[in-house]
This record gives structure tokens, sequence and C-alpha cells, in this order.
């Protein structure tokens, strides 16, 4: 495998998650509370480079097009609708990343699920994120999710019981590269521990799911590993390591679930390596950077894409924030060298 160099350059730097918003109280009874949260969200953005413009860098490889394209655009914003009645939760929440709607007339985009979950006590069913997924190594970005190239990021139907430090959970089956659903009778099954001190948080998390698709039949393993380490003042460092044959629960189909040995000619379970480091710097009390980088690798297919980012963010008020963000995203796939260049201006009411 080519993952060392570039894994040994990124250790040197070594660690966000997405602010937690205060809801707005609809309904408050003696044993039932109704809130809604969410925020709205509008961006400007510029790609310009050798690949196709995309509202925000995912782990593929876009189309190869000369691209100079600016857009606005305020799909990522979102609301949020939980019911807590005693010691059960249910939440539900949507934003505007769905299909349809044109930029000729009204711009309309519909809905979609997002998140869809019951919680009572140590039990949380429905779908959320992952729980192979460290929420507390996200960076805080502008582009929307940041570099999902090298991070998890994944949220589907589970059933989960977590106790003290400890998660485990069976999810919702899929093998990412083939078109066979017909085999997929076992659940991937996902366990994780979180310690969390006064430095910071960091957690490990093992994954096991069944491959037994395309002539395959085998127990394909990832391991994640990841932590938020706090600095002086409020200054922290964000890191992820991701390795295995995790498919598409990390780096956002940089690396396909199963893929073709150029060897043999064979269908294999695909491997593969996907990290991410950040740093945020608060300049003050309400202006703060992040500096970003985020790298996915896989084995057989030969995909090497990257993508890193700086921003600078200040929050008006508590709930109003504006920022702008620069950064490139790149392709280096086997036989391919390509990139493209993002600015990014957006401004979030939190609610």
């Amino acid at each position: 495998m080519k993952f060392i160099t570039k894994l040994a350059a990124s250790a040197v730097l070594l660690g966000l998650a997405s602010q937690a918003n205060a809801a707005v109280t609809l309904v408050k009874t003696d044993d039932t509370t109704v809130t809604l949260g969410g925020y709205v969200k509008a961006d400007l953005r510029h790609v310009s480079g050798d690949l196709a413009y995309l509202d925000y860098w995912i782990g593929n490889a876009p189309s190869a097009v000369d691209t100079a394209q600016t857009k606005l655009n305020v799909k990522e914003s979102r609301l949020q609708f939980k019911v807590q009645h005693d010691d059960v939760t249910g939440v539900i929440e949507l934003d505007f990343y769905g299909t349809g709607g044109n930029e000729i007339i009204s711009n309309s985009t519909s809905p979609r699920i997002r998140h869809a979950f019951i919680k009572y006590q140590e039990w949380t069913i429905g779908q959320t994120w992952s729980t192979f997924m460290p929420l507390h190594a996200l960076a805080e970005t502008l582009d929307f999710g940041g570099p999902h190239v090298g991070e998890v990021f994944i949220r589907q139907s589970q059933i989960r019981y977590s106790k003290g430090g400890w998660s485990f959970a069976v999810e919702n089956p899929e093998t990412f590269g083939s078109s066979d659903e017909t085999q997929e009778s076992i659940p991937d099954f996902i366990g994780r521990y979180d310690h969390k001190g006064s430095w910071g948080q960091i957690s490990v998390a093992g994954l096991l799911r069944q491959v037994d698709q395309n002539g395959i039949d085998e127990t394909s393993a990832a391991a994640n590993i990841a932590g938020k380490f706090l600095l002086s003042g409020k200054n922290d460092i964000r890191v992820q390591l991701n390795v295995g044959e995790f498919g598409r629960y990390a780096g956002t189909t940089v690396v396909p679930g199963i893929a073709t040995n150029p060897d043999t000619n064979e269908v294999e379970v695909e491997s593969g390596i996907a990290y991410t480091v950040s740093y945020r710097h608060f300049w003050n009390d309400d202006t703060r950077s992040t500096v970003f980088y985020g790298n996915g690798q896989s084995d057989l297919s030969d995909h090497d894409r990257s993508h890193w980012g700086v921003n600078l963010m200040t929050s008006i008020t508590p709930k109003l924030t504006y920022g702008v963000e620069l950064g490139e995203y790149s392709v280096e796939d086997a036989g391919i060298n390509l990139s493209s260049a993002y600015f990014q201006l957006s401004a979030q009411f939190a609610f």
C-alpha cells in the first residue's frame, strides 16, 4: 500500500463537532416537552479548477472539467423536532439537500430525513449517526461536513445500547460497490468505547460486517480511533484515523466495499485508510479559525483523495455567525491528478 507516506507526514500535525443549538420550547407540561431547533444557513460558494462544482466535497471523483462557477444556496438549513415524555425521547430532523428544484424560478428542493429515532434509557432505535462515527473529532467548517474524504460520516438505522462509556449496536448492512442486496442477511456490528477527561475526549471503535455479494463470503473488520484534545484557552486539536475494510463507513465513497483486484481480476473486499486532523484557534471570545486536512486512500482501486481548508468565523451574537473559508479538494487516483480550489462565505442563524 502507498498509505504510509501520507500518514507519516500528517502524524506530525495530529485532532470538531457542530455546536449544539439551544432549541425553542413549543410545549411544556408536567411530563412532556416539545422543542424546535435547527438553523438557517446561507452559502455563497465559488469553485475553480479541474473538478466540477459541488455544493460540498465528499470522497468521490467529480467530473473532470474546466470549472469556474459560483452558486448561492440555503440547502444546509435544517429543522429538528424533539418530543420528550418522561424518559422517552423522539427526534425527527430534516435538511433541504433532497431531490428536485431548479435555478430557473423557485430554487426549491425537497426536505430529506437526517435523523428519526427513539431514545429510551440506554436504548436508541432508529436512524441517526452511526455508532462508528466520532462526533467529537469533526472539524468546525463552513463546507458542509468538512473533510468527508478522511472521516467517518454516516447516518443509518440501528439498534444501540449504551452504558457508561460503552456502546454496542447492530446497524443497517449495505455493501458499496455491489448492486446485489439479496444476500445482505446479517446486520453490521459495532462496538465503541469513549473516555472523557479535563484534557478532552478519546474513542476507539470496531466494526464487523458480513460481505456476501459477487461471490464473496467473508467477514470484514475495521477500526477507528479518534480524539479531541483541549489546549490553552478554548483551542483544541481533533484527529481521527480509520483503518481496515471499512467500506462506506469512512471517506464517503473513497473506499468501496468490494473492488476488482487488477492482478487477479477477482472481486475482493477492499481495504483502505482515512484520516483527518484539525486545529481550532480562538482569536477572542467570538472569533475563531480552523485549519484542517483529510485524506482517504484505497488499496485495490488505487484511490487517493484529499481535502484541506482554513476558515475564519465570528459570532456576532450567540446565535448569529458568519465566516469565510478557502481550501482545495484533490483527486490523485491511478493516472489522475486533478484538483479544484473553493472559496465560501456563510451566514448562520441558530435557534
